[in-house]
């Protein structure tokens, strides 16, 4: 009687042992999805996706990349994502920073050149020198007030930026975050 009474304590043991298990596997799965949520919402973006083509050659129609929303110093070349709110366009841009805060941007469109702070620009890590031609309807020289940015597209000729009242200087906070990493294709952190 004693062994087949100790028998059941063991298996009512058993039976409450699989089922606290099982909630502490429930418990560590609820958190690791809401971290995961709180990561790739708040910290990280992955559904951003490249429309259109003024950021071609380096950023091509369909290009999924993944956006860093925490850091918040913009500085020249980086890319950036700006909410649809952030423009009278009403749709999400991708370009990149020229100019921030303080900085004085001219440009030459006869020669293609932008010039920021009387300098003018290297720019033949992501295009060809030259190709600023097109004029838009901003005034130049122009100073970046504070808190906003100046951005460009890298396909000059067919970019709706900040040449244009329309887009005008970015207030940085309709900008989601920085091109950090390109996931499809697959090339690897994305670079100035």
């Amino acid at each position: 009687m004693t062994v087949s009474d100790s028998g059941s304590r063991q298996e009512k043991g058993g039976e409450k042992g699989f089922a606290a298990g099982c909630f502490e596997w429930v418990e560590a799965l609820i958190t690791a999805l809401i971290a995961v949520m709180i990561l790739f919402v708040f910290l990280f973006r992955l559904n951003v996706v490249v429309e259109g083509p003024s950021m071609e050659p380096n950023y091509v129609q369909g290009y999924r990349v993944l956006v860093n929303c925490v850091d918040r110093g913009f500085r020249r070349g980086d890319v950036v994502v700006i909410d649809a709110a952030g423009t009278r366009l009403n749709e999400r841009l991708i370009k990149r920073v020229i100019a921030t805060e303080g900085q004085k941007v001219d440009i030459d469109f006869a020669a293609g050149c932008v010039s920021v702070d009387g300098h003018k620009l290297d720019e033949s890590a992501y295009i060809r020198n030259g190709i600023t031609t097109v004029r838009g309807n901003m005034q130049f020289p122009l100073t970046v007030p504070k808190g906003k940015i100046f951005v460009l597209g890298d396909n000059r000729p067919v970019s709706y930026d900040s040449r244009y009242t329309n887009v005008g200087l970015i207030d940085a906070r309709y900008v989601m975050g920085k091109v950090s990493f390109l996931l499809s294709p697959f090339r690897g952190f994305a670079g100035k």
